[in-house]
């Protein structure tokens, strides 16, 4: 989906229709990575090497196929930014969409 950088829209707190930048938020940090038992660190301390069972650190069973991922797409959010007032505000809903390009 193409989408333009700037729009005019409503903004809330100017209480009228005004030019915004759009932006995309991100989806964010990848969660767990430093924990005490985070799997990433558990391997960078040597847990799962050697002989006999490995048990957690081990292989895991096939992953059924109800339990496999089945979305394809995400949903996007914009944040829309007023050039007058500088404040942000988001849209209402996220719109599922594959791929987004600002133009």
């Amino acid at each position: 989906m193409k989408k333009p950088k700037s729009t005019k829209r409503y903004c809330p707190f100017c209480n009228k229709r005004t030019d915004h930048k759009i932006k995309l938020l991100s989806t964010g940090i990848k969660r767990g990575t430093l924990k005490k038992g985070g799997i990433d660190r558990a391997k960078l301390r040597g847990r799962g090497r050697g002989y006999g069972n490995k048990g957690r650190w081990g292989s895991k069973p096939a992953v059924t196929k109800w339990k496999r991922k089945t979305k394809n797409t995400k949903k996007a959010v914009f944040i829309y930014t007023c050039q007058t007032c500088k404040k942000s505000h988001q849209s209402k809903k996220g719109m599922r969409i594959s791929k987004v390009m600002l133009e």
